[in-house]
């Protein structure tokens, strides 16, 4: 129980409280913040991380299980889908990041329509760079049909 000498009680914050309260709030903020803004950078990295993924897991697949699979990438709407005889996928860009074209060795630069590739028990067949765009921001992926590795590269490269 608190007794008050002058009749009085004072509610409130003192100016090191609130200066306190004001700090923490403002460094949650500075932290949490910039995950929420997506540059175009970070759209387009983003994709090409995982288009990236979905041909090593298709290379991986594919020579670890003696499996055929087939990569079908449809420049026209942006997305590419995976088949073998238990499973299939499909993906869809995300955030605008669009297919600016696709470099095979055989079929040479692609920037319209489907482009279908078979990874079979050795893996594809040959090298695949594919480029993509988001406004001015372009990535390049470059996937080994040798030992299933891919490089992702913040520029366009043939």
């Amino acid at each position: 129980m608190r007794i008050l000498l002058t009749g009085t009680y004072k509610k409130g914050f003192t100016l090191v409280e609130l200066i306190i309260v004001i700090f923490i709030i403002s460094l949650s903020t500075a932290l949490i913040m910039p995950s929420f803004w997506k540059t175009d950078e970070s759209a387009v990295k983003s994709e090409a991380k995982r288009l990236s993924s979905t041909l090593r897991y298709l290379y991986d697949e594919a020579v670890g299980k003696k499996r055929t699979y087939v990569i079908k990438i449809d420049l026209n709407s942006d997305s590419w889908k995976f088949e073998s005889e238990k499973e299939s996928r499909r993906f869809q860009m995300r955030d605008n990041v669009m297919f600016k074209d696709v470099v095979i060795p055989s079929l040479g630069e692609v920037s319209t329509g489907e482009i279908i590739l078979k990874f079979g028990p050795l893996g594809p067949e040959e090298p695949i760079t594919l480029h993509l765009v988001k406004d001015k921001t372009e990535y390049t992926v470059m996937f080994n049909h040798i030992n299933g590795r891919s490089k992702i590269i913040n520029e366009y490269i043939l």
